[in-house]
């Protein structure tokens, strides 16, 4: 019998099990931040967007811890192959799930300026849509994280593009908003910032799925990642 070998094997599995309930964690805390952000926003619950702001914190706090356990794994097992991969996809994760927690905290800051002017046409469902596309993506690529779920990460991979498409209808309706009444100015360019957020919220989500695949099949996706926000090169032109 090799106990002390089955004992070593079992403290590593251990180790990176803490290192997965401490992502899985983080990750349910981000996910949570940002449906409470876009509900805060669309319902101008200003304590709610208070909440998000202050537990943004315990997101950076379990980033560090993540850090701190991935760094013993490395000083004290030294992974090869698999587990590796498996580490280092975590710490690439934990930083675009803390980075997700930030722009949910960007989200619920612009929420007390906007509940002191009315809601600028049907934008509120919009963004809701996009919240709700997102979170899903969340929710999605850390069950595919857990459950080293390689073609469960790519379905997340390929759902960004409605993020996408969403943001840059938004983006045009805003404008568009802009220039027939300047009154409405500050509030669409708040609007403007937190659609980009959420933008940014499916692009993080799908790094996280990129790490997945990376994490089960030892490289990097092939196809390009798909992209369909076209802001960059939209031109609204003035009614006569």
């Amino acid at each position: 019998m090799n106990t002390e070998s089955d004992h070593i094997v079992s403290s590593f599995d251990e180790e990176l099990i803490k290192l997965e309930h401490l992502m899985a964690e983080m990750g349910g805390l981000a996910e949570a931040n940002l449906e409470k952000s876009i509900h805060a926003l669309v319902q101008r619950n200003t304590e709610l967007a208070e909440e998000v702001v202050r537990t943004d914190k315990q997101i950076d706090e379990l980033e560090t811890a993540i850090d701190t356990q991935a760094l013993r794994i490395f000083a004290l097992r030294q992974p090869m192959a698999d587990d590796l991969r498996a580490v280092i996809g975590s710490l690439k994760a934990a930083h675009d799930i803390e980075r997700i927690g930030d722009y949910a905290k960007n989200v619920a800051k612009r929420v007390e300026v906007l509940s002191q002017v009315p809601m600028v046409g049907s934008t509120s469902r919009t963004i809701a849509r996009m919240g709700d596309v997102t979170r899903i993506m969340i929710k999605q690529v850390l069950d595919a994280f857990i459950e080293r779920d390689a073609e469960k990460a790519l379905d997340v991979r390929r759902r960004d593009e409605e993020v996408d498409q969403l943001h840059t209808s938004m983006f045009r309706e805003l404008l568009t908003y802009m220039m027939e009444d300047p009154r409405l100015i500050t509030p669409c360019t708040h609007l403007l910032f937190i659609t980009k957020n959420i933008e940014r919220i499916g692009d993080h989500a799908t790094n996280i799925a990129e790490y997945v695949y990376f994490i089960v099949n030892g490289e990097m996706p092939d196809a390009d990642r798909p992209k369909s926000d076209n802001t960059a090169q939209t031109i609204v032109e003035p009614t006569e």
